[in-house]
């Protein structure tokens, strides 16, 4: 399957900030044509702000106007933003004339609009641009990328990767494929290993991207290795392999690359997935902070200790956070943990048992209602977790995954996902857990995500499968 992902997936910022100075050049544009104290533009102008807005997301919609923003210079630029309101202003213009309205508005201030909003979106534009570049020099919220290159490529390759301004990219590894080389150094940067190394750090470690330029006989045996581990892949042109998922052309610190991936959600798939995990988590927050008035004393009475229980789990891309549930433990579960290990009737690398002693009375309320789960809207407000996902790992669970189990953590955990939807704790084999998780994130849609909640709530109101 070939894929396009399109610049303004990538250039949400300044989208925003175009809208800002459409609008504003606009109020800009009516106020010095009028000369008004009031600062409300006339009733009759707002089908003129309404055709502007119109236009401009037209431009940004059916044109490619951000691809390569980053790189332009600033003369490059200023043509760019010419051409973007030579459009809105032809459009609006063709229009009017079709609704034979052109005579009503003044064209002193579309005139005006176009000359300020020319000036001030070339102008935020740049300023834009110089903040991007500081803050990725910076390199805080980078996305971890990992080399694997030959060695008469791995010097030319981390140079223009140090250079590059244009995205968060913090180098994380080095591999070298056609030499046995490890500990050495090249341009600076320690060369960790082969092959095998690399599939190890790739496991074990934080790794959102790999940037793969060889092209030996055995590129596609490590391509589907790292695919497995579901780590999004980019590897050159002459390395590309038919056969490989979700295949989209990038470029990747001025190279052009062909990127596979588990999955590849659109930009409209993003955005909207995260807008229902906010409108979700707002109600959510509200019944958590209700039940904590209500459980948290009793809670407390059975088992003195903090209300809530805090948990490093591990999200996306191997990715620690801090999980949070209503306590349903007493304050030595953790230690009595490897005491009941023998009772455990998970078959792998998860643990849950019938009748476990570690749980309060009150804790096996909640756990049955599924209360205990509602503190995780935090979790989700703050963008560690989704709705609907898959469910984290623990740290001991994490480190001892095999490779392909770490696919799992290709998207963000969910606070339910098709493990749960498809029967909760009654699915005890671990490796039929990572099957659904695959299967849901190469199935990904909106629609699943809403079939998958609905599932969950008909799980929940029969209780099936909770312990």
């Amino acid at each position: 399957m070939h894929k396009k992902r399109t610049s303004r997936s990538k250039h949400i910022d300044f989208i925003l900030l175009d809208i800002l100075c459409v609008e504003l050049s606009f109020v800009l544009a009516y106020f010095i044509r009028t000369k008004t104290d009031n600062f409300n533009v006339a009733e009759a102008y707002d089908i003129v702000n309404v055709l502007i807005l119109l236009m401009h997301f037209c431009v940004v919609f059916w044109t490619e106007c951000y691809s390569g923003i980053l790189r332009r210079g600033y003369f490059k630029e200023l043509k760019q933003v010419i051409k973007h309101n030579c459009f809105i202003l032809g459009g609006v213009l063709i229009i009017l004339f079709c609704l034979k309205e052109s005579a009503t508005y003044s064209r002193i201030v579309i005139g005006l609009f176009f000359v300020i909003d020319t000036v001030l979106m070339f102008i935020l534009r740049s300023v834009l641009k110089k903040f991007i570049f500081a803050r990725n020099r910076k390199g805080k919220h980078s996305s971890k990328v990992v080399i694997a290159t030959t060695k008469a490529n791995a010097e030319a390759i981390l140079e223009r990767f140090a250079k590059c301004e244009y995205e968060k990219i913090t180098v994380k590894g080095l591999f070298i494929l056609d030499e046995d080389m490890k500990d050495e150094e090249i341009a600076g940067t320690t060369v960790l290993g082969g092959r095998e190394e690399m599939y190890e750090f790739v496991r074990t470690r934080v790794t959102d991207r790999v940037f793969l330029d060889y092209a030996g006989a055995d590129v596609r045996e490590i391509i589907d290795k790292l695919l497995i581990m579901g780590v999004t892949t980019h590897f050159s042109v002459n390395a590309f392999l038919a056969g490989a998922p979700n295949l989209v052309v990038e470029h990747v610190n001025d190279y052009t690359v062909i990127t596979s991936s588990i999955n590849l959600m659109t930009f409209k798939q993003k955005v909207i997935k995260r807008t229902i995990d906010i409108l979700c988590s707002i109600p959510g927050l509200l019944i958590t902070l209700l039940l904590t008035i209500i459980l948290g004393p009793i809670i407390y009475i059975q088992s003195p200790g903090p209300i809530f229980f805090k948990q490093t789990r591990v999200g996306k891309n191997g990715r620690k956070f801090k999980m949070y549930k209503f306590r349903s433990m007493y304050m030595d579960a953790e230690e009595r943990k490897k005491e009941l290990m023998a009772q455990n009737k998970m078959s792998g690398l998860m643990f849950k048992m019938d009748n476990d002693p570690r749980i309060t009375p009150i804790g096996r309320f909640i756990r049955k209602t599924s209360l205990d789960e509602f503190p995780q809207f935090i979790n989700i407000f703050k963008g560690d977790m989704s709705m609907v996902g898959t469910r984290p790992p623990t740290l001991d669970e994490y480190e001892l995954y095999e490779m392909h189990h770490k696919s799992r953590l290709a998207i963000k955990p969910g606070l339910t996902g098709m493990w749960q939807a498809s029967g909760r704790s009654d699915i005890t084999d671990f490796e039929e857990v990572v099957r659904l998780d695959n299967e849901y994130i190469r199935n990904f849609s909106l629609g699943l995500d809403i079939k998958i909640i609905l599932m969950t709530l008909w799980s929940v109101v029969n209780r099936k499968g909770s312990v």
